[in-house]
């Protein structure tokens, strides 16, 4: 990671806004209101506010609400008379609740620089809520393992590389092989457990079940009556996944109700696995178990493939809760200022060493490179893919998921399934009608 340049820093973010609005002080001094989400990071945010202001006299006051109080707070703040300018909303269901208050953002700087459109908040042409910060999560894999398979002289596949990996039928063709394989390979078998024990299961009720509401949703208006209901249309590709992890496996599937996520990602660390789906988060997960095997450069990324419509150009799951709106009812000499505000922290090299180095986001705009996204491995990995303009991500869907109480019913269901107790056709059944009745208990 790159060292701290506050002089220099400080120099360009000078020269970078001497054409920006909101030079003076005094009476004339602009004011920009930021309702900020992260209360971990609110002591930084505010330093940066006085380098901002010391460059540009438009001063930044940084209001941040209590762990699990945004709503309240800007419910709260909203119908004050120091109403924030910039806020945050979390997803098309934030923005349902909070349209009257989104200026568009279509013609602001930052959103010209943002890598991949579709991450953004969109009502019909307007552009309502740009992500800041991103996290991708798809199927890790141990390049050094896959790598020993395709040295194989007796493999039943042709494939040479995981990069020829780009479909649900390339991916189940690999994985069955290696399997079969797994001893020659060292390993106990192709995937870590799947995680099934109770609060230890998000990883499929939510994750995995992004993906087919995603292609289930797409085209749908996604602030309105659509998403009320599902289908559960792709459940089929669904459990093909599902079914993937579980039959190449190092655990049994009749043990996955007490397995964890600390298991799962111990069994990757061990190099007992060649494959585990997870997140960029996971990475301090695999580097801080004891005996950790996994060198850093050989930590990649696999779309998850599940035979979806198009997926030969899926990327990884890129996506967020973290989308920032411009407050519409504020002066237009206020909304621009919290747009150049805004543009100046994701394009200044102070504002993206404070991004990187400080706030440690993973920035989706192409004013970042390599050398400013956060230099663990996954980290990295979810930049590539990113920058890779021949696949689209798979935005974050579960923001729209009716209640908890669906996504814990789902897993109760999926351990069941494994355990070889309930029929899949069940299972898609029971999530068809907990997500009717949960949408309709909580609206």
């Amino acid at each position: 990671m790159k060292t701290w340049r506050r002089p220099v820093a400080l120099l360009a973010a000078l020269i970078l806004m001497m054409g920006l609005a909101g030079c003076g002080g005094g009476e004339d001094q602009i004011t920009v209101r930021y309702l900020n989400f992260k209360p971990e990071i609110a002591g930084k945010y505010e330093e940066l506010a006085r380098e901002y202001e010391k460059a540009t006299g438009v001063r930044v006051m940084v209001d941040t609400a209590a762990n699990n109080t945004y709503e309240q707070t800007l419910t709260a703040r909203m119908a004050s008379p120091e109403a924030p300018t910039l806020f945050q909303i979390n997803g098309p269901r934030g923005y349902a609740a909070w349209k009257d208050y989104c200026a568009d953002l279509s013609g602001t700087e930052l959103y010209k620089h943002l890598t991949d459109k579709s991450l953004a908040i969109t009502d019909g042409n307007k552009v309502v809520g740009i992500p800041y910060v991103v996290e991708g999560y798809g199927i890790i894999y141990n390049k050094a393992i896959t790598d020993r398979y395709f040295a194989l002289k007796d493999r039943s596949t042709a494939f040479t590389s995981m990069e020829q990996i780009t479909s649900y039928d390339k991916l189940s063709s690999l994985v069955q092989d290696m399997q079969k394989r797994r001893t020659d390979l060292g390993i106990e078998g192709v995937f870590a457990s799947t995680s099934l024990k109770s609060g230890e299961d998000w990883r499929w009720q939510t994750h995995l079940m992004n993906l087919p509401v995603y292609y289930e949703l797409q085209g749908a208006d996604l602030t309105g009556e659509a998403v009320k209901n599902i289908d559960f249309r792709h459940a089929d590709r669904f459990r093909a996944v599902f079914d993937l992890y579980t039959n190449h496996s190092v655990t049994d599937k009749s043990r996955l109700g007490t397995k964890t996520v600390g298991d799962s990602m111990a069994e990757f660390a061990l190099e007992q696995c060649a494959m585990v789906q997870n997140g960029n988060w996971a990475w301090s997960q695999i580097d801080d178990v004891p005996g950790n095997k996994v060198e850093e450069e050989n930590v990649r990324f696999l779309p998850i493939y599940g035979g979806f419509p198009g997926e030969e150009s899926q990327g990884l799951c890129i996506g967020t809760e973290n989308y920032y709106a411009i407050n519409a009812k504020a002066s237009a000499e206020e909304q621009k200022a919290a747009a150049d505000f805004i543009y100046w922290l994701y394009s200044s090299e102070m504002g993206k060493d404070y991004v990187t180095d400080e706030f440690g986001f993973i920035a989706p705009f192409d004013t970042f490179t390599d050398e400013d996204t956060p230099d663990d491995p996954l980290a990295q990995e979810v930049r590539r893919w990113m920058d890779n303009k021949e696949v689209e991500s798979v935005p974050w869907q579960f923001t729209l998921f009716p209640s908890a109480k669906f996504k814990e019913d789902l897993g109760a269901s999926l351990l069941k399934y494994a355990q070889g107790t309930k029929s899949f056709e069940d299972v898609k059944a029971d999530a068809v009608r907990s997500w009717k009745e949960e949408y309709a208990a909580t609206r």
